[in-house]
This record gives C-alpha cells, structure tokens and sequence, in this order.
C-alpha cells in the first residue's frame, strides 16, 4: 500500500481548519474547469502578473531512505525535476509592502521538513517572508512582510462592494508555470458553518492547483476575495471577501476554531473550539512555535477531556469491560487494541495482512486496528534480542520488507527499502508498566513522519505505527502514547528467544520482577510467580532451546485493582509438536456475563468433563485436563484449569501418569 493511503485521514485525532481547507483545496482547485478566456483589459494584465506570487517551499537536500532501485527521475515533467521549490500556493501584493495570502497555504510550513514559505515572482526570484502581521485561521488569510522587496513590484487595488452575478476572475500562479486567470461569475454569498460569522463568496471561475492563496479580482483588476477552496457539493468555489482582511485587526493572530477531536478506541468525539491570541508581528519562525505550542496544549487538553468523559465506562471500568477482565487471553502472537463496540462492550480489535518472511526464519505480519498500523517482527535467528532491541534502522529495514512505503515517480511506486536513522529515539514505559521503544523517522519529501512505539517480545517486536503530517507529531505522539494503555499483547518465544529477551532487563515490563523463569536444557523447566508456580522434566515433554514458551498476559481484577500480569502459561515441545501443556487462570463469571462464562465456570469448580482428570481422545491427540485451587478450596473465585495433551496413541494411565507430573511441583498462591 502507498504510503498516502496510510496517512490517516485525522492528523492523530483532530483535522484543524487549516488541514480541512487545504485538504478541500487539494481535492477540489486540482479539478480544473474548462472556462474560457478572461477578458480583462490587457493594460491591467503586467500589473496582475506582477502583484501575484507563488508561495514555494524548499525542496529538502538529503534524503535518508534507500529505494529498491535509483529513482526514474526521468519520467517526472521537466519543471517538477529542475525545480528546487515544491509549489504550494499563490500570495499577491497589497499597498504598503503587504502581502495575503490563505492562512493553510502558509501553515504548510509550521513545523516543516521543507524550507520556510517564501514568494517567487514570474522572474524566477524568491522572497523570504520577513514579519507576519495578520493572522486568522478561522478565516483563512495571513498578511505579512518580506525581507526584501522585489524590484519590480505592482500592488493591487481593491473592491470591498462587489456586485452579484458579475464577472469575476480567479488568479493563480499555479505550478511555477506562470499567472493564470479564469473567469467566472460571483453567484452568491454563504455563511461560515461554525457560527455563520461571516459569508464566503462563491464564484464558478475555474481554480487550478496553487490558486490558494490567490486573489479574485473584478472586471477592473480590483481584488474582492482570496480565492480558498472549493464547495464539497457543487462545482463552485469559495473565497474570502477581502474586506474581511482590510477590517481585521492589526497585529494580532486570532484563532477561533472548531476543531473535531477523536480517539481510536471508541467512537465519541469532542467538538469543541481551538481558541486563542497572540500578539503580532513575529517572524514566520517565532509565529510558527506560538501557534505550535498553542494547538500542542489544545490536543493536549481535548484528549484528556476525552478520556475523562464517561470514566467509569471507559476500561477497564464499567460492566462493558467484564467480559476481557473474566475470559482467558488470547494466545496469539499478533497484538490488538482494546476498543469499545456500539454496544458498550470492549473488545480485541485487529486485522492481519499477509506474512512476509525474512531470512534465517523471520517473519513479519502486518495488520490494522483503527487508524493504526500493527506488527509483529519474529527476528531472524542470526539478530540476538540485544541487535535488534539496540539498533532502530535494524527494526524498520525489516518491517519496510513488507512493502508498504513507496514514493511516487510518474506512474511508478518504488518501494522504500529502508528509512535510514530515526530523528529521535525514545523510551516511553504505559500506566501497565510496560516499556516501549519510541522511535520517529523523516520522510522529507513527503514533510511526513513514519512513528513508532515497538514493545520487545521474546521472538523480536511488536509495533504500533502511525504516518503523520510533520506538523502533527505532537498530537500524534500523545495519541499513541494513549493507545498503548489499550493495548493487548501475548510474549511468545522459544526457550533460547526467552533467555535473550529476558537479558535486557531496562526494557522489560514491570510485571517481570515478579516472574523467574529457570531453563536447564534437556533436564527441568521451572515456572515462579507470585500467582503460580510449577516446574516439570523432559519425562513429560522435551526441553530444548526449541521449545516454545507463551506468557498469556491479561488484564483482570486483583484485590479490587485491575492489573495487567499473566493468566496464562503454554508450554510446548516445539513449534511444530502438538506434545504440550498450559496453566489458565479462570476467575469466577460477574453476574451481568452471559451463560457461557457461568457454565464454564461452573463445569470448572464441579470438576465436570472435560475437567475431571479423565483422558480422552481427538484427532489423534491425547487429551487430559484438571483444576487445581488456592487455599480457600471451599469458596474459590479464582482457580486454574492444567491441560497436557500428546500427540499419537498413549494409554490412560500414561496420560494420568504424565499429568501427575505436571501437577507435581504445581501450586497456586491466590484464591
């Protein structure tokens, strides 16, 4: 899949307005109309052209990915190869050395990987922006300063009592190509949608890619607008009328702002309004960190009103998270989110992709739950824990194996093969305890970012992983940093994946101190926790550094605190042997669960079949199961149902025989 199409279509939880106009630009100014001619008076035409700009950015220099081939730069269009600028917009000059713009066309370059915008004229010459005077995101238009003034320069007029129905003229300096003009009719006005505010201009003038920005001008060459967007129903465009600008006040940027807030787990979402000022003029850098720091502490509050809303139904509270705090772990390798159904209910959520295989048996999975990309990266055998865990281009060269970042060229999607060094590298431990790797890779031409948070397993990673616009790392970050709290991960590994991983102590999770696993190859296993202990020898099954060993972790109820630790524990022969054994944690059903849990449980405590120590066989395997309790026997409401199964034909009494050996050395220290 192309990386454009993971970008989430909500930078981290919330699309501020900048994003959703120039969003609405990019998908409707591209849709070109056909128009015909402008007929303006060719005296005003050098004037127009003088008086309007591109906003460029700066290419970025250096790349740090590697391509699967050398990129076919040949087949971009000569302009887009030669061009050290990416086009982005289109400014024009007012009286006293102004300069307005669309306020999303100059917030391309707040937090960028591309240069600063700038303006270049029709010569080729480009113009640092020098002081930012006006600013309004709520109405799209930014008025600033340049450093330096062109030497040619033209102002344009402008017209704050535009006629209806009159001929209008949309200009663009789109794609360093030039000015162009089109014409149309101005049919109507329409009120902004937050609070009716103010009313867009609409005008049928055709808009071409970068005519953001532009200036929309009357029959005599006077400016009644800046060209924003296009309708999402109809095939007009919208512009702000340019009286607004004039009126606004000076030196102050205003931010009053609807911004929708979501996050990934369930579906409620905050409206509420991004609101604030800040004093003018500022350089663009110096406005670029207010507005950050500003919209940064807006995310930060929208998400903890979020989470804060409805706590006690939000997991695990609320009866809607009984059904995960009372059932047995899923034993799979492959992580999921936690997240709410419509019914009120929590669930796993996760879909797999396909297995792709790395050399020496690794593999990687791909999958999604939400907005997010997951992974699980099984090591190649030839990577100890300490390589992989220690070096982050290691990690994602492997999971770009899966092919799912390319970069368009022409017709061409050549596969990204590696990212090259993250730009930071982070550690960031959940309120579960548990460590997580942070890592954040450039994507320069793209001004996007590939963020990861990989959680160490016995057999490699596993990865939660978001593209983000540049300017959304924070939103993104703190997103991220809230999922892992929902986040539901099994530790599977062989016996050998086992003593590397729990090698690298700084970055086990907490529960871990509690847990002592002991592996004396082709003589005993021991298992020890503060729950649960047992111990067995190769008379019941091989130990070897093949053998496989999962950690069931869950989320359940302890002395009135839910806490994540293991309810769980497989053990097997090997991975491809059906020789093995576990110890499931089964807790007494609450009463809102359905009959299913009851029934279990109660085919549980009475020691019913299959759980009355009485062999049986299916499929060819040897089944035998059994319960064992805490101290309080009488009453229990936790208890721990013990499985072996054996592959092939064994007698009952060798199928009791070996589960006595399991039960042995077994005890159970809650109840």
């Amino acid at each position: 899949m192309h990386v454009t199409e993971m970008l989430p279509r909500k930078p981290g939880a919330m699309r501020p307005a900048w994003r959703r106009l120039a969003l609405l630009a990019g998908a409707g100014l591209c849709a070109i109309g056909t128009g015909h001619a402008a007929s303006l008076d060719p005296a005003v035409l050098p004037k127009i052209q003088a008086a309007t700009f591109e906003v460029v950015a700066a290419k970025p220099l250096n790349d740090p990915r590697t391509y699967e081939k050398p990129l076919p730069l040949e087949l971009l269009p000569y302009q887009e190869r030669n061009d050290k600028y990416y086009s982005v917009g289109t400014a024009f000059a007012l009286d006293n050395h102004r300069y307005v713009t669309a306020a999303h066309v100059l917030q391309v370059g707040i937090d960028s990987l591309w240069g600063e915008p700038a303006l270049r004229d029709a010569d080729g010459h480009v113009y640092a922006i020098d002081k930012i005077e006006k600013y309004s995101l709520q109405q799209d238009f930014v008025v600033f300063t340049l450093a330096t003034q062109p030497a040619h320069a033209a102002t344009l007029e402008v017209n704050t009592k535009p006629a209806l129905n009159e001929v209008v003229y949309a200009v663009g300096n789109a794609l360093g190509t030039g000015v162009v003009i089109r014409d149309g009719l101005y049919t109507s006005d329409t009120p902004e949608d937050q609070d009716g505010r103010w009313k867009w201009m609409r005008f049928s003038a055709a808009a071409s890619p970068g005519n953001s920005g532009g200036p929309l001008l009357d029959t005599d060459g006077k400016v009644i607008g800046i060209v924003l967007m296009k309708s999402a129903n109809e095939n007009l465009n919208y512009a702000l009328p340019i009286g607004r600008v004039l009126d606004a006040p000076d030196h102050v940027a205003s931010i009053d702002q609807r911004v929708p807030y979501q996050f990934d787990v369930f579906d409620t979402i905050l409206s509420n309004t991004f609101k604030t000022e800040f004093a003018l003029p500022l350089s663009f850098a110096d406005f670029s960190a207010a507005f950050q720091q500003r919209f940064n502490a807006y995310a930060d509050r929208q998400l903890k009103a979020l989470l804060a809303k409805e706590p006690d139904k939000l997991f695990p509270h609320g009866a809607g998270s009984n059904a995960i705090l009372h059932s047995m772990p899923s034993m799979g390798n492959f992580p999921a989110l936690i997240t709410r159904d419509n019914d009120g209910t929590w669930s796993l959520a996760r879909k797999t992709g396909d297995t792709t295989t790395l050399p020496n048996n690794g593999y990687v999975t791909p999958g999604v739950a939400g907005r997010n990309l997951l992974f699980h990266l099984r090591k190649p055998d030839d990577v100890s824990s300490a390589q992989l865990y220690g070096d982050p281009v290691k990690m994602m060269d492997m999971l770009a194996r899966v092919g799912f970042m390319t970069r368009d060229i022409g017709p061409e999607k050549i596969r990204i093969t590696s990212l090259g060094k993250p730009r930071s590298d982070t550690l960031y431990t959940d309120a579960w305890q548990r460590r997580w790797q942070v890592r954040t890779w450039t994507m320069p031409t793209e001004n996007a970012l590939v963020m990861t948070f990989a959680l160490p397993v016995p057999d490699g990673y596993v990865v939660l992983m978001r593209f983000a616009q540049a300017s959304q790392e924070h939103d993104y970050l703190i997103n991220l940093q809230a999922l892992t709290d929902f986040f539901f991960v099994s530790y599977d590994g062989t016996l050998a994946q086992w003593q590397g991983f729990l090698k690298n102590t700084a970055l086990l999770p907490a529960a871990f101190k509690d847990i002592r696993i002991d592996i004396d190859y082709g003589h005993r296993f021991a298992y020890t926790s503060k729950r649960l202990r047992y111990a067995y020898t190769p008379a019941l099954q091989k130990i070897e550094p093949d053998s496989m060993l999962t950690l069931g972790f869950s989320y359940f109820t302890d002395r009135g605190k839910v806490v994540w630790d293991v309810a769980d524990v497989w053990q097997a022969a090997s991975a491809h042997d059906k020789d093995w054994s576990n110890f499931a944690r089964v807790v007494a059903p609450s009463d809102d669960l359905n009959d299913n849990f009851k029934s279990n449980w109660n085919k549980i405590v009475n020691r019913q079949r299959p759980f009355d120590g009485a062999p049986r066989s299916e499929n060819d395997v040897m089944k035998i199961s059994s319960v064992i309790a805490g101290a309080d026997e009488a009453k229990p409401t936790v208890l721990y149902t013990v499985y072996h199964y054996a592959e092939g034909a064994h007698s009952p009494a060798e199928m009791k025989a070996r589960l006595g050996l399991l039960l042995k050395d077994a005890h159970v220290s809650e109840h």
